[in-house]
């Protein structure tokens, strides 16, 4: 087995907040004397209900990170350090989200708070030999005309260069909201080239799904995981190209599924499903994304054949430069063409025999 640190990727679904180290979160509580909940700095990942009361648990604890970063220099910090997270881990390509509402207190405005991001994005782009573009995200707890806002100022940003607004979500509780509402700020994104990539089917099932692609007509869905709950949904999400940005740990932390084995990772890559696997918040969640290729090897089988399959479809899936798609593909062909040493599987773990999963013991 190859190291997957070594195997060239992209990183499609990472919060700005949800991304910081454990370290820096404590630093900047301690700057600001902020008193933060054990759960976010014992290391140990969530393991909620997937219920509202787990959702608002969930969401106090992010509330309570977010409440300490207050400053530019702070936004700063948590880029580059997750731009170096996902390099030394074989990001060549991080597409990192964030809702600039929750810093615009502290800097100015939104457009202040978007333009620190884009102008950290490219610092941290040249310092650590990533690609970094931002994606403009929405909440589904606040008014649908807050979106068209929000889509207006990341079309302001709009382009496929290093430290530009790529593309615009919609984030939070699925649940909330009614999300035809948003159809129009989605319309706003497209019109100005920007990629649409909301949330959907994790918290609820494939109806909603069908609800997204409907309304927002996304490029990417974030999780997506449901779908495989209905066949002929999935089917049209294959025929549609519409990337699934899969993010296990995220899907057992939220109580969506029991086991990272029950997540459907087999079951959609089987059916074609193009996917990008994703970190989502490893603030929370205690694992990034290199711990996501790892699920798919060690509880799902998934060969290294297999596994630079889902490299390739997540650079595809990129809003990448055409220079750096092509460089990352070729990277991905001379990870596999490298001889993969002596490393045996351990105890524990599926390996893939023909079409058969076999268990290591």
């Amino acid at each position: 087995m190859r190291d997957l640190a070594l195997l060239p990727k992209a990183h499609l679904h990472l919060h700005f907040t949800g991304s910081m180290r454990v370290g820096t979160l404590v630093d900047l509580a301690s700057k600001y004397q902020v008193r933060l909940p054990q759960a976010l700095t014992d290391g140990d990942p969530l393991q909620l209900p997937p219920t509202e009361r787990g959702w608002f648990r969930f969401q106090r604890l992010y509330d309570a990170a977010r409440k300490c970063v207050r400053s530019a220099d702070d936004m700063r910090r948590i880029v580059d350090e997750a731009a170096a997270d996902d390099a030394a881990e074989g990001s060549g390509r991080l597409e990192i989200q964030v809702d600039p509402t929750s810093y615009a207190p502290f800097t100015g405005g939104i457009t202040p708070a978007v333009e620190i991001v884009l102008d950290a994005a490219r610092t941290a782009s040249a310092t650590h030999g990533i690609e970094v573009g931002v994606i403009i995200a929405a909440s589904r707890m606040r008014h649908p005309l807050d979106a068209r806002t929000l889509a207006r100022l990341a079309a302001r940003y709009a382009g496929d260069g290093v430290g530009d607004v790529v593309g615009f979500g919609l984030s939070n509780d699925e649940r909330r909201g009614n999300t035809g509402a948003f159809a129009r700020a989605f319309e706003i994104a497209r019109r100005a080239g920007l990629a649409s990539v909301p949330h959907g089917g994790e918290l609820l099932g494939p109806r909603h799904v069908g609800v997204v692609l409907r309304d927002l007509a996304p490029d990417r869905l974030g999780h997506g995981v449901r779908a495989a709950e209905d066949e002929r949904l999935l089917a049209e999400i294959v025929e549609r190209e519409v990337a699934l940005e899969v993010c296990p740990a995220s899907n057992v932390s939220l109580g969506v599924y029991h086991s990272a084995a029950d997540v459907p990772l087999r079951e959609l890559a089987d059916a074609g499903a193009r996917i990008a696997l994703g970190a989502d918040d490893p603030l929370l969640f205690g694992s990034r994304l290199v711990a996501q290729y790892e699920t798919a090897r060690r509880a799902h089988g998934f060969s290294d054949q297999e596994l630079a399959g889902l490299a390739r479809s997540s650079i595809r899936a990129s809003r990448a430069s055409s220079s750096t798609r092509q460089r990352l593909l070729r990277g991905v062909d001379e990870w596999l063409a490298a001889p993969d040493g002596n490393v045996t599987a351990g105890q524990g773990d599926i390996v893939r025999k023909g079409t058969e999963s076999v268990t290591v013991v």
